[in-house]
């Protein structure tokens, strides 16, 4: 994947008057990768908000999740595959818009290295998917269309802009 546009963000008059810099797209990356609990947010299909904290990986430029089918957030994503992955701090902020999907039947070529990352990252917790687990289903890919990222508000809000996002 190729590295995102990097721009300042849209802001209305007098709300941020000079911010000093933007952030480079392997520090906000590197965040992604780091995370431990991510917060996933989607609408119902009347348009309600939901928002759920999930574990995950970033690989490849995409976010991973798993879950049952039967989650609410899984149903909502069905409906709408617009979605929000939002790191824990309001501080340090990294916003992901982007489009979801579930993978029916992943191939061993992308969950060999999903069940890795998982592995590494929250085995310490009790949780080590094998490969084979989604067979059947319950992985989903996120798919980024534009990040907001930030380490001080009001000196550097990042914007990033994937290629085929609107």
């Amino acid at each position: 994947m190729a590295d995102p546009r990097v721009s300042l963000p849209h802001f209305p008059d007098g709300y941020i008057e000079n911010p000093k810099s933007l952030l480079p797209w392997q520090q906000v990356e590197q965040q992604l990768i780091t995370a431990k609990n991510y917060w996933l947010s989607s609408l119902h299909p009347d348009q309600r908000p939901h928002a759920v904290p999930v574990w995950g990986v970033w690989l490849q430029g995409r976010f991973f999740f798993d879950g049952s089918p039967q989650t609410r957030h899984a149903k909502n994503i069905y409906s709408n595959p617009a979605v929000v992955i939002h790191l824990e701090s309001g501080d340090e902020a990294v916003i992901l818009e982007g489009v979801c999907r579930m993978l029916l039947q992943p191939t061993p070529e992308l969950t060999v290295p999903v069940a890795q990352a998982y592995r590494e990252k929250y085995s310490r917790y009790g949780y080590s998917p094998q490969p084979d687990q989604w067979d059947g289903g319950g992985l989903f890919e996120v798919t980024p269309q534009k990040v907001l990222a930030w380490t001080d508000f009001a000196v550097d809000p990042t914007r990033f802009t994937f290629e085929n996002s609107g």
